[in-house]
Formats: structure tokens, sequence, C-alpha cells
């Protein structure tokens, strides 16, 4: 079992138990991590507030990744209560409703500009806040979806917006290596979270996913929270920069 004794992690994006960083927390909080776990905002909290209390000892916090004094405000009272910060964990993720329907040649000028501000710059932006609290070793880890890399009817403007949330951990997997920090993404099969039910075409992604993997069956939540917390550790020690698959193999596979 991984030993995370010792480590604080901060997670954002937690939404409801079906989040994917609900699954994630679990696993930190089981290799024996200290959590601060955040929420966006008010309509949120009482749901993520019901689901950390059964997490003993995890502190929540409330954040809009897109609001940059929002995420100074979170890291400052991180700072004044932990010292440190030990793990991130960036599973964020929202573009308008109406830029995942139709056609993706009607992508909206705002749409576009929300999808990168809120999934990708957001890691940009709580990467430059953590790293001065973050010692060598410390690991950054973020959410995409093979809608990066190849079509998924219906995904749109997401799958721009992950192949751009991939390329941002490669830059950061350079930039922040000098200070011994490590940033990678896992690459989730489709999981029906508050964002992927926005999806228009969820219900077909979850169907072709769990006929054509290998395993024949859809991604669990807690086997992403698994490979984060092998992220995190020091077993992991020598990986960076890369995408890490956990979507029972249907990206190996051809049709």
């Amino acid at each position: 079992m991984l030993n995370l004794q010792g480590k604080v992690a901060v997670i954002f994006g937690l939404a409801n138990k079906r989040s994917i960083a609900w699954g994630i927390a679990q696993k930190l909080h089981e290799a024996g991590a200290t959590l601060a776990i955040s929420y966006q905002n008010e309509r949120m909290k009482s749901e993520a507030h019901q689901l950390i209390v059964d997490l003993p000892g995890a502190v929540p916090f409330q954040c809009d990744v897109s609001n940059d004094a929002e995420i100074d405000s979170v890291f400052g009272q991180i700072k004044e209560k932990f010292g440190k910060v030990d793990i991130l964990i960036h599973s964020v993720a929202y573009a308008p409703a109406e830029d995942l329907k139709g056609d993706f040649v009607n992508t909206s000028r705002d749409g576009f500009r929300i999808a990168h501000d809120v999934s990708v710059y957001s890691l940009i932006a709580l990467s430059r806040a953590a790293a001065p609290l973050m010692p060598e070793g410390s690991s950054i880890v973020t959410l995409s979806y093979f809608g990066a890399e190849k079509v998924v009817p219906g995904y749109n403007i997401m799958g721009v917006a992950k192949a751009s949330l991939e390329a941002t951990t490669r830059y950061l997997a350079y930039d922040l290596g000098r200070k011994q920090i490590r940033v990678n993404a896992i690459s989730a099969g489709p999981i029906k979270t508050l964002a992927g039910r926005g999806v228009g075409s969820m219900s077909d992604m979850l169907k072709a996913h769990a006929d054509r993997a290998p395993l024949h069956r859809n991604t669990d939540q807690l086997e992403v929270g698994g490979t984060a917390a092998f992220l995190a550790s020091d077993l992991a020690s020598g990986i960076t920069g890369e995408v890490i698959y956990v979507d029972s193999g249907y990206s190996i596979m051809g049709f």
C-alpha cells in the first residue's frame, strides 16, 4: 500500500460523490495524506462539506479557479495552516453547454475562451500559486481525456481544451522540473461526472468505451484515484510530463 503520511495534498474540483476529485481524495486519504479540498462556490458548499466530513482531518476551501484573487487567498490560508503543499490535484473542466452541442465549427468565441480559461489556464494559475510552497519531490496531477488526441463526436471544444491541457502539462513539467516538482496528466475513460453530464454524447461514449475496451467495462473513479496516488508518491519519482491512461485499455484500440 502507498504511504503518503506527512504529505499535504490540495485537491481542486470536488462537486459531488461522482467527481473524479472525490475518487482521488479517497485514495489519497487512504494512503495517509493530509487533505485540503476545494469546491467552486457557495452553491456547491453543502454537498462538498457532507463528503469532506467523511475524511477525518480534511479541510474544505472554497475557490473559483477562474478568479486569481480567490486562488491567492486559498493558498495564503493553506500556507498558514499547513506550511507546504506536496501534492496538487487539478480536476477541473468546464465549457458552456451550448458549445458541447451541434457542430464543432459553430463553437463560439466566448465558449472557446471560457473552456480554455477554466479547464487549462487554471492549471497554470494553481501551479504558480502552489510552487513556492512545494518542496523537492512534490507532484502535480491533472485530468485529461482521449478526446484530446482523437475526435470524439460531441466532445467538441472540450477536446481542444484537453489537448491544450496536455501540452500545458509538458511545458509545466519542463519549467518546474528544475525545482524537482513533477507534473503529469491522467487520461481517464469517460465517467458520468457533473461536468461529463454536460457532454451530449456521454451515453454513447460510455457504451462505446465498455464495448471496445480490452477490459470490456467503463472506468471507475477510484481507479483514477489510485493512479493519482501513485503519481503523487515517491514510487513515481522519475515520471514527469506524461499522460497516463486509465481507461480499461480503450486508447490502444484501432477500432
